[in-house]
């Protein structure tokens, strides 16, 4: 696990106090497209052996209850603005409240 995913994983616990949060670092299996290479450009690094750009999180939280898909995936957003608009090239969200 990678500075990035540890910052991630760090601020969604804090924001949302989750009951699952899974966060998987894909980024392997995009280097070499053509926004990865502008991405890793832009961050200073090169097309090949990129790592910590593409994620996906699995979060289950009672902090999303009454909150549409929307609306939880504006809240990760936000919290992880920073991250965004920087190292992070893409992030798939999946964002529940409890059953």
């Amino acid at each position: 696990m990678g500075p990035v995913q540890i910052q991630m994983r760090k601020k969604l616990t804090e924001a949302f106090t989750p009951l699952v949060l899974e966060i998987l670092d894909e980024s392997a299996s995009h280097a070499g497209h053509a926004g990865a290479a502008v991405h890793a450009a832009k961050q200073g690094g090169s097309a090949t052996g990129i790592g910590e750009t593409h994620f996906s999180v699995t979060i289950v939280s009672a902090a999303f209850a009454g909150l549409n898909r929307v609306a939880r995936q504006r809240a990760i957003y936000q919290v992880l603005a920073e991250e965004l608009a920087g190292p992070v090239h893409a992030l798939a969200l999946k964002a529940d409240a409890p059953a």
